[in-house]
């Protein structure tokens, strides 16, 4: 559990960079770092989580380095609608996949795991949020946005199979 969620906070990161190496100078510029700022807020609390409980990171870092990047790059060079379908697209999954993980952990011992539920359910809310901030700004009036959609949250989902066992 927290090898995956480590790995999509790094992956929302490099993302939010792909993102802001595109639009980084335009008015979406400030947006985008914001919620990249807050990403990176939940990616540090992962890195701090893993290391306390001995977990290694997955060994695709690498791949979802590049992946990620690519991804946040290509869907801003479509405009900042674009970005922000990609954003809804992304936000999404992830928030399903805290969603999943909040009822498992609760279903098994929600005192135990307190302050997991607490992270996952804070990373969620504003996983959340970016999600509908992506609405707001328009990601529904990128041409395709439908199958942008689509396509993006199958590699998230095949992103989350994958690493939670590698």
């Amino acid at each position: 559990m927290l090898r995956v969620d480590h790995a999509g906070e790094y992956g929302a990161n490099r993302i939010y960079a792909g993102q802001m190496a595109v639009l980084g100078r335009t008015q979406s510029g400030p947006l985008i770092q914001h919620m990249w700022d807050q990403e990176k807020k939940h990616l540090q609390k992962f890195d701090e989580i893993l290391a306390e409980n001995r977990v290694r990171p997955t060994a695709l870092l690498p791949f979802w380095n590049i992946t990620g990047f690519l991804l946040g790059a290509s869907t801003a060079l479509l405009g900042k609608e674009g970005a922000m379908a990609c954003t809804v697209a992304v936000e999404e999954s992830i928030s399903e996949h805290y969603n999943s993980q909040i009822r498992a952990l609760m279903e098994t011992d929600p005192e135990k795991y307190k302050d997991l539920l607490q992270l996952i359910t804070e990373c969620r809310d504003e996983e959340m949020e970016h999600h509908d901030t992506g609405l707001e700004q328009d990601a529904q009036s990128v041409p395709g946005y439908w199958l942008l959609k689509n396509v993006i949250q199958a590699g998230c989902k095949a992103a989350i199979y994958i690493s939670e066992r590698i």
